[in-house]
């Protein structure tokens, strides 16, 4: 099974330009709930994870705004390209600094260095699938 038909197949839709939203609306629905999660619930969380209330409550906020611009985007009836290249570079970069920070920073507990991996490659599969669903779209263009 090709990039592309995994894509079509997870998003319910061959249409490039619905996968594409479908993707980024799914993307801001996560990171939303996790910006939700660290901001009403830092405490909690900060001594499951066996990191700081503050960097939680700090990541909830930045997570806050992505998520709200990732939404907005994905709300457009045919989302930019340079914008939605940039959530792929931004989703990539996330999860490549979080596995860094997990190996170089942070000293988690275990249940959160299994969270650090965990969210990592899920914004990690959010960008490819984003990645995809807009070269399908690009070639139906050319």
């Amino acid at each position: 099974m090709s990039a592309s038909q995994f894509a079509a197949l997870a998003a319910r839709t061959a249409e490039p330009t619905v996968m594409l939203r479908r993707f980024l609306a799914l993307d801001a629905l996560v990171t939303g709930a996790n910006a939700l999660a660290y901001l009403v619930a830092a405490g909690p969380l900060a001594r499951l994870l066996g990191v700081g209330s503050g960097l939680l409550l700090e990541l909830g906020l930045v997570l806050a705004v992505y998520a709200g611009a990732v939404g907005w985007l994905a709300s457009r009836g045919r989302p930019a390209v340079l914008p939605v290249r940039a959530v792929i570079e931004v989703n990539l970069a996330w999860a490549v600094l979080s596995c860094v920070a997990l190996a170089l920073w942070l000293s988690p507990s275990t249940a959160g260095a299994v969270w650090a991996v965990l969210q990592a490659a899920v914004v990690a599969g959010f960008a490819a699938l984003q990645h995809v669903s807009l070269k399908a779209r690009q070639l139906i263009i050319e």
